[in-house]
């Protein structure tokens, strides 16, 4: 039989009319923080411009489908009037989307416990074995192994298990990890024509559904930070905006180190996503100190000193700098230096793959020890 490879034209993969306009959707709807008058507004613009639809299956088909298949809610808005919003079932395509999107590469694999190379009492089996020593648990014995050793040491005729003839099967730690993903609202985000926030949403979104459906027992923990800084739940994401605000960095790494103080995990982490400067901090009065010239020396030293509190804990610290101004990376560099933790200054291609490329490297270690 001859081998080899036969070409054929491409073909792309037949849709629906409604698979096609929910793709687009599905984009729409993050970019427009949740907002379904909105997206649909722009669905009908690019519908005219590229004929989106036909006569048979109208923008109003399409919205009777989403409504049939559990996407869309009906909503009483803030001014009394009548509306429709989209449903949980809908927030979670959209973070499946994400998923697809920044992570399609990645290969599936089993049950989502990650692997160190560090063996000892764990739950993945190295196939190796040891002598059983004092401390290791009744259930590591193998006891195939430990038996067959007192037949070779023995014979049948006068078998006699010995403690020598005892062996334990060696195993892997499997690490767990506890990140909080720090997203800056500030309103550079979406400044100099380029939309900052999107991505990052996007990338929230990715890593909170990867975790979930590949390493379940891990956490993540979402911040958002402008003047002040809040968690936000996974089903928010969509909805999250830039606000009119300025970029306080301490507060958002007090949260987060006081959300990871209350985690068990061994391994802690944060991850920062900004394009700006800190330029905002909270008086002790609770007031606000607010400086967008320049490097406020006040404000940086506060962010120094946070960095290396995050140390002393024994949680590293890895910025993702969405600017490539060269005196905003020489304050990265001190702040990093200050956490002994990782900078990246970085565009927004990639951006996904490597935040998850250093969380599966920093769940390869035990990040205390």
């Amino acid at each position: 039989m001859r081998t080899g490879f036969k070409f054929k034209p491409y073909k792309a993969t037949e849709e629906s009319p409604f698979e096609k306009l929910f793709s687009i959707f599905k984009e729409l709807i993050v970019h427009t923080s949740g907002d379904f008058d909105e997206a649909i507004s722009w669905l009908r613009e690019l519908d005219k411009e590229y004929k989106l639809t036909t006569p048979e299956y109208t923008i109003e088909d399409f919205i009777e489908d989403l409504k049939n298949k559990g996407y869309l809610r009906e909503e009483i808005k803030p001014d009394e009037t009548g509306g429709a919003a989209i449903t949980g079932k809908m927030e979670r395509i959209i973070r499946q989307s994400a998923l697809e999107q920044i992570f399609g590469s990645l290969k599936r694999t089993g049950s989502g416990n990650h692997r160190t190379n560090h063996t000892g009492r764990g739950d993945e089996h190295t196939g190796e074995y040891r002598e059983f020593r004092f401390g290791d648990g009744i259930e590591q014995i193998s006891m195939t192994e430990s038996l067959k050793n007192a037949q070779v040491s023995n014979g049948i005729d006068s078998f006699k298990l010995n403690e020598k003839d005892v062996v334990v099967e060696d195993t892997f730690h499997n690490s767990q990890m506890s990140t909080v993903l720090m997203i800056d609202v500030s309103h550079s985000m979406i400044l100099y024509g380029e939309d900052r926030i999107t991505p990052a949403k996007k990338v929230a979104m990715a890593m909170a559904e990867l975790i979930k459906t590949r390493y379940p027992k891990d956490t993540l923990d979402i911040i958002a930070f402008g003047n002040d800084a809040w968690p936000i739940e996974i089903k928010d994401l969509p909805y999250l905006q830039v606000g009119p605000y300025h970029t306080n960095t301490v507060a958002g790494l007090q949260l987060a180190m006081d959300i990871l103080r209350r985690k068990r995990n061994t391994n802690k982490q944060i991850f920062m996503i900004t394009d700006g400067k800190p330029s905002c901090l909270h008086n002790p009065d609770g007031s606000y100190y607010f400086n967008s010239v320049g490097l406020d020396p006040r404000i940086v030293d506060k962010c120094y000193d946070t960095a290396q509190q995050a140390r002393k804990l024994h949680i590293p610290i890895t910025t993702f700098m969405i600017a490539r101004d060269p005196y905003l990376q020489s304050f990265v560099q001190e702040f990093t230096a200050a956490n002994q933790g990782k900078a990246f200054y970085t565009g927004l291609k990639g951006l996904g793959q490597m935040i998850f490329e250093d969380y599966k490297q920093n769940r390869k270690k035990n990040i205390k020890g």
